[in-house]
């Protein structure tokens, strides 16, 4: 099994950009814990990061062809204004969990709104670090699920 792990915009920054928001790991942090989950649950990681949404969705339509089985993404301040990403979701159709490193639904009003949860196979906020860890074992267990069986 192959998980394709999206990081947007900002996230290169973590652990210097507000961490009491965000947290004191770093980017480079969160994927080594992710990739000692994988290790646990016998699955494949591919990782990218982008400040770029056109980038972002290049990524996401590769996935697609690349052999990803399911796609783990944050994808941060895009979560709110991105329709381009929601069309690449949509158009690749590989289930996906969208996680969040604060809790997105007690800050600014403008940031409860994402245009990507009522697609995500689930969603997970607010747990630091935790969150990606939490949605990578959600995704996997939705993967190894029958097709049928994922609603």
């Amino acid at each position: 099994m192959k998980v394709l792990v999206i990081n947007g915009p900002n996230l290169n920054l973590l652990g210097k950009r507000e961490p009491e928001v965000y947290g004191r790991l770093t980017l480079a942090e969160v994927n080594d814990r992710l990739k000692a989950l994988a290790g646990e649950l016998s699955i494949e990681l591919d990782f990218f990061q982008s400040n770029s949404e056109g980038l972002l969705v290049d990524a996401i339509q590769a996935a697609a062809t690349s052999g990803a089985d399911g796609i783990l993404i944050n994808p941060a301040a895009y979560t709110h204004t991105s329709i381009a990403l929601r069309d690449a979701l949509c158009a690749v159709a590989l289930p996906f969990v969208e996680v969040h490193l604060s809790n997105t639904h007690a800050r600014e009003e403008f940031r409860r709104q994402s245009f990507l949860s009522d697609l995500a196979a689930g969603v997970v906020v607010g747990f630091g670090a935790e969150s990606y860890l939490l949605g990578l074992r959600g995704l996997v267990g939705t993967l190894n699920r029958a097709p049928g069986d994922r609603g």
